[in-house]
């Protein structure tokens, strides 16, 4: 494990270096199988820890070097691995390395193919990097790392000047998050005097009453830096514009691994946030409420990926719901499933957006469940799992656990909550599989839609269809010796949940059947005229976060810069400048090569200065 460990971020981070002093030399294929092989390498390794770990489940770590050694503060560049960090590690790697496959097959003939799998790679080494820190310094590390990587990616089709937005949005956005977390972590050090997380989790309940208003304001903290990450309001607006970037970007990136961080951050420091009740009761609403807004926004969206981003929100918003009632087992188990369904998700729209020749309108496409079969399959199974459809789908499982945990926990509210998201995603979940693949074809770009070949893309989504289905329920992580027991009940309480919980579902996809198959007229007439027409531009815009951000902050602070510009204190500075300009001119046209003139300066200075002095005394 001494070897293995270290090797699961450094072999990444040698293919991000390959790449990047290659210069081009490799061209497309070398830097597909340069990206995809050091990726397939680091899942290898974390399959053979996988395999040490579960043999002696207990856990261990890895001291590289003393990173800082400034009096008592010396952390270290260590790894620790545990069935938290195991799990998430599983997570990047595996699903990393499908995603790196299939990107081999959608970047095709594209320019940038060597700067894309670089900007990946190092996203992957700074993903790991991250949950394998045994201290929030490095966990810090990877956390600027991944965001770095999502802004370069976000961006990677920089000609376009909306992608670049998009990117500056999303860089912005996180940042403010970030501060968040900087200044939780000078508090953790600061009253604990550490940030190794062994010692935070063993110091803070020892130093630190329940409640206290140090530790509310710490986990307040942290939670702000979380929200920044997973796209939870109020900092969830980048999201959905970071759908910008290629596909297989948004399969990584924005629906299996970074958004996923503030959660990991907020299970791997639990013991800080239970000390902090009203702060985790307020990530278990924040959840909610995202988890229903983004359900709402994600019903009225055109775009393939949009819809799958609102959806990336909303079941984040489930995990953050699970963490606020005290299900930490259920949050880490929904984001694996749902790394699996998602991935499955946005590379079968990336398949369908290169077969229709980069149409990714709904209105404009329709009628492709025959011309793309695997595609199609991917929609209906990764859908099934979304929507949580019983017994058949991983969804089912983890989705019935973070409800079980909300009524097992007394907090009814969350638990309606998260029933009516689950009619929610049914509904957007259907309307999106009918919008694209049923009905007649909406342009020629469907018309012409023509499928995909070979084994980077085919293997990739048959792998993520299997494991979206129960198969990948059976993957449970080895969490028992890292959280608190969940909350238990009675089993009869639970399995009415789950038949309720399953008869939200069917009954989601049954109403959504009726108004997009039956009575889809109707609906347009309906959105398209008054409160209707409303709601939808509502909708449409995601409840007007951005606008109301635009006019409330970005507006003012830009009028602030533009009236800053000529402030007193400018002008005084400016003054200063100009005095020695006008200082200078004027002693330099007393240099005109005139001995004459020279030497009667001198004289009279000279007789100045003696008056001066004469005068003085």
């Amino acid at each position: 494990m001494t070897l293995l460990l270290p090797l699961t971020f450094l072999l990444p981070l040698a293919g991000t270096l390959i790449l990047a002093f290659s210069h081009t030399r490799l061209g497309e294929r070398g830097s597909a199988w340069v990206g995809v092989i050091s990726v397939g390498l680091a899942a290898l390794a974390t399959a053979l820890l996988v395999h040490q770990f579960l043999g002696m489940p207990e856990a261990r770590g890895v001291t590289l070097w003393t990173w800082i050694a400034v009096s008592d503060f010396q952390p270290t560049f260590g790894l620790m691995l545990d069935g938290l960090s195991l799990t998430m590690l599983g997570i990047i790697t595996g699903v990393g390395l499908l995603i790196h496959w299939f990107a081999a097959w959608y970047m095709h003939g594209e320019e940038g193919i060597t700067r894309f799998y670089a900007y990946m790679n190092l996203f992957v080494a700074s993903m790991v990097l991250l949950v394998l820190g045994n201290n929030l310094l490095l966990l810090f590390l990877g956390w600027e790392g991944v965001g770095l990587c999502s802004y370069l990616l976000i961006g990677h089709y920089y000609h376009t000047a909306a992608n670049g937005w998009a990117a500056f949005k999303a860089f912005i956005v996180t940042r403010i998050g970030d501060a968040f977390l900087a200044v939780g972590l000078f508090l953790l050090f600061r009253e604990l005097g550490t940030l190794n997380i062994a010692e935070i989790l063993q110091r803070a309940p020892e130093l630190w009453a329940a409640g206290d208003p140090m530790v509310e304001l710490t986990a307040l903290l942290l939670l702000g830096g979380a929200l920044g990450k997973s796209a939870q309001l109020p900092l969830h607006t980048w999201l959905a514009d970071a759908m910008a970037g290629p596909t297989p970007v948004s399969a990584l990136i924005h629906a299996a691994t970074m958004v996923t961080a503030g959660v990991y951050l907020i299970a791997r420091l639990h013991g800080v946030f239970l000390l902090a009740p009203d702060v985790l009761l307020l990530t278990g609403v924040i959840g909610a409420l995202t988890l229903l807004a983004a359900g709402f926004a994600a019903l009225a969206q055109t775009d393939i990926k949009r819809v799958l981003a609102y959806s990336t929100m909303s079941q984040i918003g489930y995990m953050f719901l699970a963490l606020g009632v005290g299900g930490f087992e259920a949050a880490i188990f929904h984001l694996m499933t749902h790394s699996f369904f998602k991935a499955l998700l946005f590379l079968s729209a990336g398949a369908v957006i290169v077969s229709c020749h980069h149409e990714q309108d709904i209105r404009r496409l329709g009628g492709l469940w025959r011309r793309l079969p695997l595609a199609y399959t991917g929609f209906v199974v990764g859908g099934a799992a979304l929507a949580a459809l019983p017994l058949v789908t991983a969804g089912f499982y983890s989705k019935d656990e973070i409800l079980w945990q909300a009524l097992a926990s007394g907090h009814g509210e969350l638990l309606l909550a998260g029933l009516l998201g689950a009619l929610l995603t049914s509904l957007y979940t259907l309307r999106l599989i009918i919008g694209i693949f049923h009905g007649n074809p909406g342009s020629d770009n469907a018309r012409r839609a023509e499928a995909g070949r070979g084994l980077a893309h085919g293997l990739p989504l048959i792998v993520l269809v299997l494991l979206s289905t129960f198969l990948g329920a059976w993957f449970e992580p080895p969490l028992v010796e890292v959280f608190p027991a969940p909350h238990e009940g009675g089993e009869g309480w639970h399995l009415a949940l789950e038949i309720m919980a399953s008869g939200v579902a069917l009954a989601g996809i049954a109403l959504g059947a009726w108004l997009f198959l039956r009575r889809g007229a109707w609906l347009a007439d309906v959105a398209s005229h008054g409160w209707g027409a409303r709601l939808w531009r509502l909708w449409h815009h995601a409840w007007g976060f951005d606008a109301g951000y635009d006019r409330l902050l970005v507006r003012p602070y830009r009028g602030l810069v533009e009236w800053l510009r000529n402030d007193v204190v400018d002008a005084v500075v400016g003054l200063v400048a100009r005095l020695a300009w006008w200082l200078h001119v004027g002693l330099a046209r007393t240099q005109t090569g005139k001995l004459r003139l020279y030497a009667a300066s001198m004289v009279v200075g000279a007789t100045l200065m003696l008056l001066v002095m004469a005068l003085a005394t």
